[in-house]
């Protein structure tokens, strides 16, 4: 049972490792949605998420025995860093069986804490599987990322902490993956407050509690598709679900591409990296109808490496049309390429990519192509640009657009 007793015990514990992230105003949303609108920023935590509540409380229950045997867990990411930083401190053995497309970066942080990484299979259900084998094999003691109630109990303590920081909060919103962090929140907000809206928030590509709580069991989805990767879960855990079904009153589904937007407002208007997951809370934003209230989104972690960064960042700018392509045709003669560049310049238009092609047609004084990439506002500017170029005579023709 998930008891307040409980999650008073775990909020005490997980002060000892957790940075403490205090609520954080945000002008730019609370703008936007006419509610007064928090972020809790667990991507601001040590090991960049809030996993390492739960894992450091799952552990503090075991006893020496199942400590001494070792630990194992699977996990793509956050929950192997939140293991291996926790079992740093409790000086016991962990190992952590990751998929072998896991970034660098995650591999090397997680080993970083003291774990021994095993890269196995190419999803992480490969993972788990090879995890759960290793466990009977050597005996070690298996710390599951969500499927367990003192783990959830362990996420619950950010709810603890929201509630006592903004007493009077009206809704909850924070993502879901394999349902730990969600019924931790959700049961522990309705114990201290049963008015509390607690609304989870789950990519529409890998909706796995969704199709669990239309079917009243956990259901295996056939993909979990997304670029919200830490919350790519197939199916979610059977011993969490029941609270889920009592305490979230609302479950959410958010398309990639309002991540993307996201991270760009996230980014330009907070100064804040966060995770395509932990951005779903702040997503569903627009979905809902909270003019008047107090709303907090969880920032559920902030473990994103650099290439995929720069590449939302693109997606980004090209999604709201601060960058496009276009594709001119103009005779093969002297002068026609500064006459694009300053027909462009006149109405603030930048240029930051040229490619020439003299061989798009055999008759080059009829005609070669120029391909422009640009920098503009949003869409009004965009439109005001091809406009002019329209004008002047160059016909542009909108092509996909690509910085690298």
């Amino acid at each position: 049972m998930m008891t307040l007793e409980k999650f008073e015990e775990a909020s005490e514990l997980v002060k000892k490792v957790t940075n403490p992230t205090k609520l954080i105003y945000s002008e730019y949303l609370s703008a936007q949605t006419g509610a007064k609108v928090y972020l809790k920023p667990e991507n601001m935590q040590h090991t960049g998420a809030y996993k390492i509540r739960g894992a450091y409380y799952k552990i503090s229950t075991l006893t020496d025995e199942e400590r001494s045997r070792g630990l194992i867990t699977a996990s793509a990411g956050n929950h192997a860093q939140g293991v291996a930083f926790a079992a740093k401190q409790f000086g016991c053995k962990a190992t952590i069986v990751m998929p072998t497309v896991t970034p660098l970066i995650k591999v090397n942080r997680t080993k970083s804490f003291g774990a021994d990484v095993v890269l196995h299979g190419d999803v992480y259900d490969d993972a788990y599987a090879y995890a759960c084998k290793l466990a009977e094999e050597n005996g070690y003691t298996f710390v599951h990322p969500f499927n367990d109630l003192d783990v959830a109990t362990g996420q619950g303590t950010i709810a603890m902490e929201i509630v006592q920081e903004l007493p009077t909060v009206d809704y909850i919103l924070a993502p879901i993956g394999g349902g730990g962090l969600i019924t931790g929140v959700s049961t522990l907000a309705k114990m201290l407050n049963p008015k509390i809206k607690v609304v989870g928030v789950e990519p529409s590509e890998a909706a796995s509690m969704t199709a669990a709580l239309k079917a009243g069991e956990p259901v295996e989805l056939p993909s979990a598709n997304t670029i919200a990767d830490g919350t790519a879960v197939k199916e979610v855990g059977d011993k969490i679900l029941p609270y889920v079904k009592e305490n979230v009153d609302e479950v959410l589904l958010v398309e990639d591409d309002e991540l993307i937007g996201a991270f760009l407002d996230m980014v330009e208007n907070h100064k804040m990296i966060v995770e395509n997951s932990g951005l779903l809370s702040v997503a569903a934003l627009k979905q809902m109808d909270i003019k008047g209230k107090k709303v907090v989104c969880v920032l559920s972690g902030g473990n994103m490496d650099v290439i995929t960064m720069s590449s939302i960042v693109q997606h980004g700018l090209i999604q709201r049309d601060r960058i496009f392509s276009v594709s001119v045709l103009l005779p093969d003669k002297p002068g026609e390429l500064a006459r694009v560049a300053q027909t462009v310049a006149d109405v603030q238009g930048n240029i930051i990519k040229l490619e020439h092609n003299q061989f798009v047609s055999t008759n080059r004084n009829a005609a070669v192509e120029l391909r422009i990439t640009m920098e503009a506002f949003g869409t009004d500017h965009k439109k005001k640009i091809l406009d002019t170029l329209d004008k002047a005579g160059f016909r542009p023709k909108l092509i996909s657009a690509k910085l690298y």
